[in-house]
Parts: structure tokens; C-alpha cells; sequence
């Protein structure tokens, strides 16, 4: 077995991530790296000295830091994926259940989605755009752009973003999700048209269907350009719902909430609303609409009272 330290190793998948230009992935794994090497205060620990207590440990530490649960799972199941990776390559030892008593898995810890009062706002506000890209005005943009995403069954940005024209054929946009790989096909609703035609591409030289990654060049400027255009969205869109006046705080996250809790509420059924948003299981689902699914639990507890109490001063009576 090669020794071989912690830092070492996340060094060489980091590289191996970049030269695949997977840059996203490869940004997680830095996160990740500094904020061990912060927990261990020390450059020098072999990948296979890692031990369940020395995980509870870190665990605990980022709690102590203020860390969200997601934010946790996160660092954790690349810790985890690393550690595979080592063991894959003798770096580190088959250790069962190393990561059983840390945190990897997934919570809601607040509410993403927009009420059906508020979603309808947004897309009254997108249709009283008037031409941004000539005005220049990013509210309006980001109005359209979050509309657009609920329209295409809560596209992810990335997914919006890196469409090409050719993805937009017959009334249809198909395109493969870069998190999942899934291949998914949605029908454009004449409302989701609106919008497209408003942001439509006219530069012949660019093979992107909406005008927002012009004149990017290699994989690593590609990345930068969107985290810029991530960035300056999610700004945008904060204000858009102030201007509103909505409850719920607008993000590029929250039109694919919203599409998922509206579908939920309509009654259609998680594994069409999984296979709708090209989820790798319903599992990941499941995950999104747990505090609804709790409220409309609520909800019928309620029910189940107020019948009772009825019925029981109608015995009375």
C-alpha cells in the first residue's frame, strides 16, 4: 500500500477532475479539502489514518462552526468518495462502515418553494416585460429567466444556460442533464415560447439558444462565466422578490422547487414528477416535497378533527 497523505490525494483527484473538466466537482473537492486541513491543523495525516472518531470529530467541529446539515453531508460524501477513490488505488485499507455515524444524507432545512400566489406573480411580471435585453434592465431579465426555468419543468440553470440551438427543434427542447446525464425531452408551452423569443440568440456565430454565454473560450472559462452568471442571477432575482413583495426568497434553486410542489400539489404522482425533472431516483424526489407531504399531512389531521368535533355536536344536539 502506498503512503500517501490526505492533502496528496485530494491534490491528484483535483487535477484528474480539471484535465476532465469537471470544474464544479473540482471546486467541492477544494471546499473540501481546506476545510479539513483547517479541522486537522496539520498537512500530514496519511489518507489511511482516517478513522470513524476522527470523522464524529470533524462532524462536530463544523458544527461548532454553524454549519447546515447540507453543507456537512456535502464535505462528508467527499470525504467518503475520496477515501473510495484510495482504496480503489491501495492508497488506503477496505474499512467497513468508516463513514456510518457521520451525516451524508440530504435535508430540507428551509422552504425553496414559491405559494401558487407567488409563482403566478412572477409570471404576470414576465409577461409585462418589455424587451430587456434592448433595455439592458437585469431584474427583468432574471424575471424572465426564473419564469422560463418553472416553465420547462424546473430546468436546472446550468441545464438553461448551456442549451444549444439545436437542443430546440419542433416545438421541443431536449437536452441531457449534466448532473445526471438523463436525457429528457419538454414540450414548450406557447408561455414558455414567449419567453424564449424575448431572450433568442440572433448571433449567428454563437451556438447557444439564449444569449448568455457569448465569447467563452476553453472548459475553465466556461465554468467561470457561468458561476458569474449564477451569481449575478440569484442577486437579481433577491431583488426582483423584494419588489414583489413575496414571502419566499427568489434563487435560481427555487422555480425547480416550485415546478416540483406545484406538480405535488396537483396530485400527480413523485415517480412521474422524478422522471419529470430527470432526478437520478425518486428518492432525490422524495427529499424535495418531505415538508409538504407533512403539511398536507397537517392538513388532514385537521380534517380528520373538525369531522369529529362536527359530528359530535350534531349527536349532541
Amino acid at each position: 500500500m502506498k503512503r500517501i497523505t490526505f492533502k496528496q490525494a485530494m491534490s491528484i483527484v483535483v487535477a484528474e477532475l480539471r484535465d476532465n473538466g469537471r470544474w464544479g466537482t473540482a471546486h467541492i473537492y477544494q471546499a473540501t479539502t481546506r476545510s479539513f486541513l483547517s479541522f486537522l491543523q496539520s498537512d500530514n495525516l496519511l489518507l489511511c489514518r482516517i478513522t470513524p472518531a476522527l470523522l464524529k470529530g470533524y462532524e462536530e467541529h463544523l458544527r461548532q462552526q454553524g454549519r447546515q446539515w447540507n453543507t456537512i453531508a456535502t464535505y462528508m460524501r467527499t470525504l467518503r468518495a475520496l477515501y473510495n477513490r484510495g482504496v480503489d488505488r491501495r492508497w488506503a485499507p477496505v474499512v467497513p462502515r468508516l463513514f456510518e455515524h457521520v451525516y451524508t444524507g440530504t435535508r430540507v432545512e428551509s422552504k425553496r418553494a414559491l405559494t401558487a400566489q407567488e409563482m403566478s406573480k412572477v409570471l404576470y411580471a414576465a409577461e409585462t416585460c418589455n424587451n430587456p435585453l434592448s433595455t439592458g434592465n437585469v431584474q427583468q431579465q432574471a424575471c424572465l429567466l426564473f419564469s422560463l426555468m418553472f416553465l420547462l419543468r424546473g430546468i436546472p440553470f446550468v441545464d438553461l444556460v448551456y442549451l444549444r440551438k439545436e437542443d430546440y427543434a419542433a416545438g421541443v427542447i431536449t437536452y441531457r442533464r449534466r448532473k445526471t446525464g438523463r436525457l429528457l425531452s419538454v414540450v414548450v408551452s406557447p408561455e414558455a415560447r414567449r419567453v424564449i423569443d424575448a431572450f433568442l440568440s440572433v448571433n449567428p456565430s454563437s451556438p447557444y439558444l439564449l444569449p448568455l454565454m457569448q465569447g467563452v473560450g476553453d472548459s475553465e472559462q466556461r465554468y467561470r462565466a457561468y458561476q458569474s452568471l449564477l451569481r449575478q442571477l440569484n442577486q437579481s432575482l433577491k431583488l426582483l422578490g423584494r419588489q414583489l413583495g413575496l414571502t419566499a426568497t427568489l434563487s435560481s434553486y427555487a422555480a425547480r422547487h416550485t415546478w416540483a410542489t406545484m406538480a405535488y400539489y396537483c396530485e400527480i404522482h413523485p415517480g412521474i414528477i422524478s422522471e419529470a425533472m430527470g432526478h437520478s431516483s425518486i428518492t432525490v424526489t422524495e427529499t424535495y416535497l418531505k415538508p409538504f407531504r407533512n403539511e398536507r399531512i397537517d392538513a388532514a389531521n385537521r380534517q380528520v378533527i373538525a369531522f369529529v368535533r362536527r359530528e359530535g355536536r350534531t349527536k349532541r344536539a
